[in-house]
């Protein structure tokens, strides 16, 4: 509800006029059958009738729409007992109706909201409980086979457990990843911003990701030849991790013997725009906006085959978050995706 109503006294200004012209008018005739009648003095009892009518016509009403009202606001447990006051009552309910059909389709609005809210917490929970009971029942089985005779076996022992050791890895891996991102939801991961060359920072990850882009015959480009630096201020490992996180996603999903391609490009307001594109299977439109969201999978059977903890993305947009910079997905079917977000430019 808005804090202020409008006031009006439309009402009692009406009664008040129709009280006051009845009893004057009988008024009149009395005095006019005792030839008493003097024009002055009825109009100052009109006056008198009118102000006396108004004044408690107008307290009464208030009154009760403030107490039936309020009681029913109470009741129901629509709005909070400081919504309304004695100030703030009307006797207009055009206004009140409104304020209230409002109050409704907001609160219509927000408990579809929280359905959508509530279906994608379930959702997340059990893609938390497939992530971890996957690596943990992996080393389960294992330490269990070991105890059971294989660790007096040379060869199976040292199997298991560097097979063990891989799910533990996995697991660490998760744990540190959701740490980072309830971290940077809180505003407790502080950034250390510092200027550097964008172009020497994207070279060092395709060099960190060569042997994994090789596997699936993929070629890391830049759209042209940059021969001059370009120095952005930011955290340069957290930027680091942006960039691995997307051209990981560009290896995971582009397609064998494709391309992943880094472009820059000069925006206003001393930004920059880099782009991170390949040639890969594309992301169908109504699963764009959920790709930010923790362990969403596009391809959940062939994604979970290409490992990752699930939270890359999220990471993702976490970091530009706490940058105060902004990411934007593009993505055709068959023709590929582009990444893309802003970087502050130093001068």
């Amino acid at each position: 509800m808005s804090k202020v109503f409008r006031k009006t006294y439309k009402f009692a200004s009406i009664t008040s006029v129709s009280i006051a012209v009845i009893l004057s008018f009988f008024n009149g005739i009395y005095f006019l059958i005792n030839e008493s009648f003097h024009l002055l003095f009825w109009i100052l009892e009109f006056t008198v009738i009118f102000i006396i009518s108004f004044f408690i016509i107008q307290y009464r009403v208030e009154n009760f729409i403030y107490k039936r009202i309020k009681k029913i606001y109470d009741d129901v447990s629509l709005l909070e007992k400081s919504t309304l006051g004695p100030q703030k009552i009307t006797t207009d309910m055009e206004t009140l109706t409104k304020e209230v059909e409002l109050f409704a389709r907001n609160k219509k609005l927000e408990i579809e909201a929280l359905k959508i809210r509530e279906g994608y917490r379930r959702e997340f929970t059990g893609n938390v409980s497939h992530e971890l009971k996957t690596p943990l029942f992996t080393v389960q089985g294992y330490i269990e086979t070991l105890i059971n005779g294989a660790a007096n076996d040379e060869k199976l022992r040292k199997k298991y457990l560097e097979r063990a050791s891989k799910g533990v890895e996995r697991l660490i891996f998760i744990v540190k990843d959701l740490d980072m991102i309830t971290k940077l939801e809180v505003g407790e991961l502080s950034l250390k911003k510092e200027k550097f060359n964008i172009i020497e920072l994207i070279k060092n990850v395709f060099e960190l990701l060569e042997m994994k882009a090789s596997k699936n015959d993929i070629l890391f480009t830049f759209d042209k030849q940059y021969t001059k630096p370009i120095l952005v201020k930011a955290d340069k490992d957290r930027i680091q991790q942006v960039l691995s996180n997307l051209i990981v996603n560009s290896i995971k999903y582009g397609r064998t013997n494709g391309t992943t391609e880094i472009s820059i490009e000069n925006l206003i307001m001393n930004k920059i725009l880099i782009r991170v594109t390949d040639n890969g299977e594309g992301i169908h439109n109504e699963k764009i906006p959920r790709l930010f969201e923790r362990f969403y999978r596009i391809d959940k059977s062939g994604s979970r085959a290409e490992g990752g903890s699930g939270l890359g993305l999220s990471i993702v947009k976490h970091i530009l978050d706490a940058h105060n910079e902004k990411i934007y997905v593009e993505s055709q079917i068959g023709i590929g995706s582009e990444f893309s977000f802003t970087l502050e430019k130093v001068k």
